[in-house]
């Protein structure tokens, strides 16, 4: 599969009546930044940027085309409008390739709907990582396999596929409580009420 691209263009005007031009032009304010340069203002079709967005997240290398030139890069952050879910903003962080770079990436949990201990509820307490890599080797998600799971042991952040691959750090704390396995409350609630009628059974034969 070839690079993710995407075109951009410089933006002039800034200011919010300069951005709700741009809005209705179905434009997006963003930045262009990189380590030691000036920020570029810049502007992006909305379309462009939201079926690029899709399938690289903020984990994937986006080459971005700036005045014919090409900025390897990576969508740092969205900010989206609360109300209207609406996106606001779009900061790009240009990469240097030879030069680590810290990023957050989601937690993938692997045959999550085929857990062989039933019935049983999965409950996730960490959505998302940190980590530290150089460009090429981001991965798209830190993963791990949850069918074999069992009550009485969790699933840590240090059981992650990438806790064990030696191009990545993580920086989120390995024994961070990734997600537990517990019993159905109904389960345990009948197993109660059961104990209850025995006792008075007990009792009532007395």
């Amino acid at each position: 599969m070839g690079a993710l691209k995407l075109k951009l263009e410089p933006r002039t005007g800034i200011g919010s009546r300069k951005v709700n031009k741009l809005r209705a032009q179905n434009l997006l304010p963003a930045v262009l930044y990189k380590k030691g340069e000036e920020t570029k203002e810049v502007q992006v079709s909305e379309s462009d940027f939201l079926r690029v967005y899709k399938e690289a997240g903020t984990t994937s290398i986006v080459e971005l085309d700036l005045d014919g030139k090409i900025h390897p890069s990576i969508i740092k952050e969205v900010q989206i409008h609360p109300v209207k879910n609406k996106i606001l903003h779009i900061d790009f962080q240009e990469l240097i390739m030879d030069e680590a770079i810290r990023v957050t990436i989601p937690i993938n949990l692997i045959n999550r709907d085929s857990i062989r201990l039933q019935p049983s509820v999965l409950i996730q307490m960490v959505d998302e990582i940190e980590i530290e890599c150089l460009p090429m080797d981001i991965p798209a998600a830190a993963s791990v396999d949850v069918a074999d799971m069992t009550f009485a042991e969790p699933i840590y952040v240090r059981d992650l596929d990438v806790a064990k691959d030696e191009k990545i750090t993580v920086l989120t704390e390995l024994d961070t409580v990734v997600c537990t396995l517990t019993e159905p409350a109904a389960t345990v609630e009948e197993e109660g009420e059961g104990e209850e009628a025995a006792v008075e059974a007990d009792e009532t034969e007395e």
